[in-house]
């Protein structure tokens, strides 16, 4: 069976990878290791730890892959990621995060950097969630769904590809499902919703985790 180490931001993406992603993968004989950044104080990290980070776990097992679980809405400048300011030069979100995983991963040392597979979220991983609104309904009570017009609104703005739900602080996915769900917990609440939307589903409507994903499957 292949291993892939995938390195995530938070215990919500961890979450994730162990209910979500590990099941999948284990069926196409691939074993998903989620391991939470070593950041010291929980979220993303800068660059040039997190590459080191990356670059110990394939200098350490010769046949194993790593990838990432990131949001980009959470990453700036004093971060140093590889051609960061360069990518602002791009008008298209996709076009960016293309670059910048592709700087990634040039950035990684050639003799195994092409065990490495980076991906970032856009913007967030709770993008993912805004998936099909029965399926709030069908988790939450009524009286949990304290936000229903502005879940309504936004399904109506972003349905067809949530990944473009925008980073502004106030509108950010992980922002408006505080103000939707009453008492909303960022780590169960969100494995909730991922597992009752189901996989398929979230790739269906979702066209960049889709291809990371697939690059996954044909490691």
């Amino acid at each position: 069976m292949k291993r892939i180490i995938i390195m995530c931001e938070g215990q919500t993406e961890q979450m994730f990878c162990e209910q979500t992603l590990s099941p999948y993968f284990s069926r196409k004989e691939i074993n998903i290791q989620p391991s939470l950044i070593n950041s010291g104080r929980g979220g993303i990290t800068g660059w040039h730890k997190l590459k080191r980070e990356i670059e110990n776990y394939l200098k350490q097992d010769q046949t194993v892959y790593v990838s990432m679980l990131v949001d980009y809405y959470g990453i700036y400048k004093e971060h140093q990621f590889p051609s960061w300011e360069e990518s602002f030069k791009m008008a298209d979100k996709r076009e960016k995060l293309n670059f910048l995983e592709q700087k990634m991963k040039e950035d990684i040392n050639p003799s195994f950097g092409y065990r490495f597979i980076p991906y970032m979220q856009l913007h967030e991983f709770e993008s993912l969630l805004f998936n099909n609104i029965d399926v709030f309904r069908q988790q939450f009570t009524t009286s949990e769904l304290a936000g229903m017009a502005e879940l309504q609104e936004t399904f109506k703005q972003f349905g067809g590809n949530p990944e473009m739900i925008n980073n502004n602080k106030e509108t950010a996915p992980s922002k408006r499902l505080e103000r939707i769900i009453r008492g909303y917990n960022k780590v169960v609440y969100g494995n909730i919703l991922a597992e009752a939307i189901g996989l398929e589903n979230i790739k269906s409507k979702c066209p960049r985790f889709k291809g990371w994903i697939r690059k996954i499957e044909n490691i």
